[in-house]
C-alpha cells in the first residue's frame, strides 16, 4: 500500500513497498533505484542509506538514526561513515539527475532527503 506524501512523491507504508521522490523510483525488496528509469549503480551500503533517507521523506534525519539503521550499531565519536556515504550517494543522485537536488545537509541536525529544482541547474531567463 502506498501513501502519498504531497508534491507528487509518495512513500510506502510497508518494508519492500516502492518508494518514490520525484522521477526517483526505490525498490527495497529487488535493491534497485530507477532514475527517470534508469538503473543507478549504488553499493550495498548506498542503496540502504538511500531507502533509510527515502523512507522519512522530507524530514530530517540525524547522522546516529541514518547509523543505527544502516550500518546496525551505534555511531561512535569521530565517525564519519555518514557523511562519507552520503556524499558518495549525493554524487551519483546528482550525476544522474543534475537538475534536481535530493540530499540536504542541516548542519547540527542531520540530513533531509526531498527532491527539489537544483540551485546549480541553470534555468533560461524569463521575457521582461
Amino acid at each position: 500500500m502506498e501513501e502519498s506524501l504531497g508534491n507528487g512523491n509518495s512513500a510506502s507504508g510497508g518494508n519492500g513497498g516502492t518508494l518514490y521522490a520525484g522521477e526517483l523510483e526505490i525498490r527495497p525488496a529487488e535493491g534497485l533505484a530507477l532514475a527517470t528509469g534508469q538503473a543507478l549503480t549504488l553499493s550495498v551500503r548506498e542503496f540502504e542509506l538511500l531507502v533509510a533517507m527515502a523512507r522519512r521523506l522530507g524530514t530530517i534525519v540525524t547522522r546516529e538514526e541514518l547509523y543505527r539503521v544502516v550500518w546496525k550499531g551505534e555511531l561512535r565519536t569521530g565517525d564519519r561513515s555518514v557523511d562519507v556515504y552520503v556524499s558518495k550517494l549525493r554524487t551519483k543522485l546528482e550525476a544522474a539527475m543534475p537538475d534536481r537536488r535530493f540530499i540536504h545537509t542541516h548542519p547540527g541536525f542531520g540530513y533531509r532527503f526531498q527532491p527539489q529544482p537544483s540551485r546549480n541547474f541553470h534555468m533560461p531567463a524569463a521575457a521582461d
